[in-house]
């Protein structure tokens, strides 16, 4: 009896547990990128670098519903250390932080409308009107 207690309970926490997908950093295939190393990303999406390794302005683009599990899987930091980090940036003019965007349609259009575009998505959501050129684990 006990036995199977256990393996309702195991199943049930299985199946109302949320399986979370690695994060895909992606650009426009017309970019000319087709990497991307974790360094560089760090450094095009905290501010330190404006292009890409192509040697073209970068164009980075934060979505929302992902940026903090972005953020932890990039650099291992909470979405409170970030916004301190951009608040510290933007107040001594050193850098502006990301652009913005609402949802991965608004990510989807930015990056295949702009090749200088790069953002991130649920791996799984990559579609063929962008490329992959970095996956983050969580």
């Amino acid at each position: 009896m006990n036995r199977v207690r256990t393996f309702l309970l195991a199943s049930t926490l299985a199946v109302a547990l949320p399986v979370s997908a690695d994060i895909a950093v992606v650009v426009s295939p017309d970019s000319g990128v087709t990497t991307l190393t974790r360094s560089e990303a760090i450094n095009i999406f905290m501010g330190r670098y404006r292009k890409l390794p192509n040697g073209d302005l970068a164009l980075p683009i934060d979505q929302s519903t992902l940026k903090a599990r972005f953020y932890r899987a990039l650099v291992d930091k909470d979405l409170a250390e970030i916004n301190s980090y951009w608040a510290r940036l933007v107040f001594s003019g050193e850098a502006s932080p990301p652009q913005q965007s609402d949802s991965a349609a608004d990510v989807r259009q930015l990056i295949t409308h702009n090749a200088n575009a790069l953002s991130y998505i649920d791996s799984a959501s990559a579609t063929d009107d962008m490329r992959v050129v970095l996956t983050l684990g969580e």
